[in-house]
C-alpha cells in the first residue's frame, strides 16, 4: 500500500478516468512557438507521463493572432498546427498519460503592438497598449477559442485548459482593474462574466460531451480592482453548469505585489482558498502553488481540501516524482526549491526553459546520461552543486567515483543558502544528493582535503572546490567588526543590533534579509500573509489588504559601489521580492560609495569619484558580500602532474549564487566524460 491512497486514487470524470490525482500544471517551456521544436517537446511531455503524471498540461496556445504573448508566438489556430500536435499527443499517450492543451489569450499581456483586452488600459508589466475589442470583436474571439479546442481535439488531445487567470485576457474581462467597459461585456458582474461562460459554452458545443475542459479560474487576484469573492464563487458555478469538467486554481496576476510561486513563499500557502472554493461546485477542483512533496499533497486531499493535485515546476525537477512518491520513494526526489532562475527567468527572457537541478530538463534529445561503454576511475574534488551533480551522475552512467570534501558534511554554497530565511527549501537538495550518493555507489570521503598526491592514478579529475568571499582591499578591514558572509552564516557568529552590509547583489540581499530577522526560521503562514497583505478573500475584493512586516531585528545600512538601483541584477521573477522584503524592513540602502577605511568608529565612505562627503557608517559590524574568488588551490601541481583535469562551477569562474551554471557544468561533464 503506497503512503498516499488518496494521491494515487484514479479520478472517475464520467467518460475517461484519470490514473491519479497529480497534474502538471500548465507552463510555457519556449518551445512551443516554433515547428522545429516540437519533437523536443514531444519527449519532454513523454517523460513525464512516464513518470506517472496523471494529466499533463501544456504551455499556452493562442486561439487567435491578437491573443500572442510574443510575436509569432504558439498559436493552435489551423489543421496544420493541429497535425503537427499529433507527434505531441502521440508520445504521452504511448507513455499512458493524458494531455490537455491549455488556450491562451494574453489580452494586455501580449509583447506585440495589435493586442487587445476588455479596455484600452495598458498593463504596467508591458510597453504596448492593448485596444479595446469591439463586439464583433469579441464574438470572432469566442468562435477562435471554439476552434482552437476543436483542432486540440483533432490533435489528439484529452482535453483543454482554458486560461482565466493570472490577468490574462478572460481575467481581463471579469476585474474591474481592467474592464471598464458600459455594454453588455462590461459594468455589472453578469456583463463581465459573460465572456468566460459563452468561451466555455462554445468550446463544449464544439468538442461534445466527452472532451476534458479544465478552467483555470483566479481565486485571488492579489491586484486593487480584483474580483469578490461572490463574484468567483458565482462564476464557478456557472463555469459547472457551462459544460466545465475541472476547475484548477490560480493565484495572483502577473503584476501582483504578492509573492505566489518564489521559495520564501509557504507550502501550500494558498490551500484554504481552492477549499474554500470547492463547497460550492459538485465537478473536481484542482490545487495549486507551492506543492512540492508527496506528503504535503496528500494531506490537502486527505482533509477534503481539493480533488487534484496540480505542479509544474515540481515535474521540471523531478520527472519520476510520481513514480518515486508511489513506489515509496519520496527521499529520492529531487525537490523543486522555487528559485525560478532556469524555469521561469528563462521564460521571461525567451530561453527554452529548464531547471537549476536538472538540466536535462527541456534537453531530453541532446543531454542524454545514457550507459557509459568504458568505465573510468574519477576523482571529484568538493562537494559542492558541481561536484554533487558530476559524481551522482557519472556514477549512475556505470564510472568508478571518488568525492573529496574538506568539510564534514555536503552543500557548499547550498549549505549557507539553506540558512537564509526564506529558503530553507535548498535543505531538499542536499538530502537528495546525500541520497544519491549513497544509491549510485559514489565514495564519499567528508573531512578529507585532497592533496596532488591522493589525486595521482585517477583517469581524469574534476575540481568543483567551489569560492572563498573575496576581501576587498579597504584599510581596517582585518578589524574585528568584520565578517564574511560565510562567518556570519555558516559559522553563525554574533553580530551587533547595527550592521553594514558592503555589497548589493544576490547574497547581499540573501545576507540582508538574514539579518533583519535574526536568521530565524520562514515566516509561517499566517504571519506571511500579515506580511505581504494577503487577506480572506471574502474581506477584500481580490484578496488584498495592507502589508504589516514585523519590525527588524536590526539596523542595517546595504551600501555598493555602483551607482545603479540596489537588486539590478537580481532573478526577473524573483529580485523584486528580495528588493520589496528588503525595503519593507526599512534597510538603508547606499550606492555610488567609496569604502575608505574601517576603524573603531564603523565604515568610513566617501562619494563619487571626487570622493566628496566624507561619512561614518557607525556600526557594530561589517558584513563582507563583495563578491567571490574562485579556488584552485590544486590546479597548477594537478597540471604540472598532467593530470586529466576539469573545472567546473566556481572553481571554474566565480560567480554570485550561480549554482544554475555550476549543476548545468557538472552534469553536462558527466554526460561527456
Amino acid at each position: 500500500m503506497s503512503r498516499y491512497p488518496h494521491l494515487f486514487e484514479p479520478l472517475d470524470l464520467g467518460f475517461t478516468t484519470l490514473r491519479n490525482r497529480v497534474v502538471m500544471g500548465s507552463m510555457h517551456t519556449g518551445l512551443e512557438d516554433w515547428s522545429w521544436d516540437t519533437k523536443r517537446l514531444a519527449a519532454f511531455f513523454a517523460e513525464r507521463a512516464k513518470g506517472g503524471v496523471g494529466l499533463i498540461i501544456t504551455g499556452g496556445y493562442s486561439p487567435n493572432r491578437q491573443g500572442w504573448l510574443l510575436p509569432f508566438g504558439a498559436r493552435m489556430s489551423t489543421k496544420t498546427d493541429a497535425y503537427r500536435h499529433r507527434t505531441i499527443t502521440k508520445a504521452v499517450h504511448a507513455e499512458g498519460g493524458k494531455i490537455a492543451l491549455q488556450i491562451l489569450h494574453a489580452g494586455r499581456y501580449g509583447y506585440t503592438p495589435f493586442s487587445v483586452s476588455s479596455s484600452a488600459i495598458k498593463a504596467p508589466i508591458n510597453p504596448f497598449k492593448p485596444k479595446a475589442l469591439s463586439e464583433k470583436g469579441i464574438l470572432s474571439t469566442i468562435e477562435d477559442y471554439a476552434n482552437c479546442a476543436k483542432l486540440a481535439q483533432f490533435a489528439g488531445y484529452d482535453g483543454v485548459e482554458i486560461m482565466g487567470g493570472e490577468g490574462y485576457f478572460i481575467n481581463q474581462f471579469l476585474a474591474p482593474r481592467v474592464n471598464k467597459r458600459t455594454d453588455r461585456w462590461g459594468g455589472s458582474t453578469e456583463n463581465r462574466q459573460r465572456i468566460a461562460v459563452e468561451i466555455t459554452k462554445a468550446i463544449r458545443k464544439a468538442v461534445g460531451p466527452d472532451f476534458i475542459i479544465v478552467f483555470r479560474l483566479s481565486m485571488a487576484d492579489y491586484v486593487e480592482g480584483g474580483q469578490t469573492w461572490d463574484e468567483i464563487t458565482g462564476l464557478a458555478k456557472k463555469l459547472e453548469a457551462a459544460g466545465v469538467t475541472i476547475i484548477n486554481t490560480d493565484i495572483g496576476w502577473h503584476e501582483a505585489r504578492v509573492p505566489t510561486i518564489v521559495t520564501s513563499v509557504p507550502r501550500a500557502a494558498f490551500v484554504d482558498v481552492t477549499a474554500k472554493l470547492k463547497s460550492h461546485v459538485t465537478i473536481p477542483v484542482c490545487a495549486s502553488n507551492r506543492i512540492n512533496m508527496p506528503e504535503t499533497a496528500e494531506e490537502i486531499l486527505t482533509r477534503g481540501d481539493s480533488d487534484l493535485i496540480s505542479m509544474a515546476r515540481p515535474m521540471l525537477a523531478d520527472p519520476n516524482w510520481v513514480n518515486k512518491a508511489m513506489e515509496d520513494r519520496a527521499d529520492e526526489i529531487n525537490t523543486c526549491i522555487a528559485c525560478n532562475q532556469a524555469c521561469l527567468d528563462h521564460a521571461f527572457v525567451h530561453k527554452t526553459v529548464s531547471c537549476l537541478l536538472n538540466p536535462v530538463a527541456g534537453h531530453e534529445t541532446s543531454l542524454i546520461l545514457s550507459p557509459t561503454r568504458r568505465t573510468k576511475k574519477i576523482a571529484v574534488v568538493g562537494a559542492g552543486p558541481a561536484g554533487l551533480s558530476a559524481a551522482v551522475n557519472l556514477a549512475e552512467r556505470g564510472h568508478q567515483v571518488d568525492l573529496f570534501e574538506a568539510n564534514s558534511h555536503i552543500g557548499g554554497q547550498f549549505d549557507i543558502a539553506q540558512k537564509i530565511p526564506g529558503k530553507e527549501e535548498f535543505a531538499e537538495t542536499l538530502r537528495y544528493f546525500t541520497r544519491k550518493i549513497e544509491l549510485s555507489g559514489v565514495n564519499l570521503k567528508l573531512s578529507t582535503k585532497a592533496t596532488a598526491a591522493d589525486l595521482a592514478g585517477y583517469d581524469d579529475v574534476i575540481l568543483a572546490t567551489g569560492v572563498r568571499p573575496r576581501i576587498p582591499n579597504i584599510p581596517g578591514v582585518d578589524h574585528p567588526k568584520v565578517l564574511t558572509y560565510a562567518e556570519l552564516v555558516r559559522e553563525e557568529k554574533p553580530v551587533g543590533k547595527k550592521v553594514a552590509v558592503i555589497g548589493a547583489g544576490g547574497i547581499g540581499f540573501d545576507v540582508t534579509e538574514f539579518l533583519t530577522v535574526d536568521g530565524s526560521p520562514s515566516l509561517k503562514l499566517d504571519d506571511w500573509k500579515e506580511e505581504w497583505g494577503v487577506v480572506d478573500p471574502e474581506d477584500a475584493p481580490g484578496a488584498l489588504g495592507k502589508p504589516k512586516p514585523s519590525p527588524a531585528a536590526r539596523d542595517v545600512v546595504m551600501l555598493q559601489r555602483k551607482g545603479s538601483s540596489f537588486g539590478k541584477g537580481l532573478g526577473k521573477t524573483s529580485g523584486w521580492v528580495h528588493r520589496a522584503a528588503v525595503k519593507a524592513k526599512g534597510v538603508e540602502q547606499i550606492g555610488n560609495v567609496n569604502y575608505e577605511k574601517i576603524d573603531d568608529s564603523g565604515l568610513h565612505i566617501s562619494f563619487g569619484e571626487k570622493r566628496e562627503r566624507p561619512t561614518v557608517i557607525e556600526c557594530d559590524n561589517i558584513i563582507l558580500c563583495a563578491g567571490q574568488e574562485s579556488v584552485r588551490d590544486l590546479e597548477g601541481a594537478l597540471r604540472e602532474a598532467g593530470v586529466n583535469l576539469h573545472l567546473i562551477g566556481g572553481a571554474d569562474l566565480a560567480a554570485e549564487l550561480d549554482a544554475k551554471r555550476a549543476i548545468d557544468q557538472g552534469t553536462r561533464l558527466a554526460a561527456k566524460l
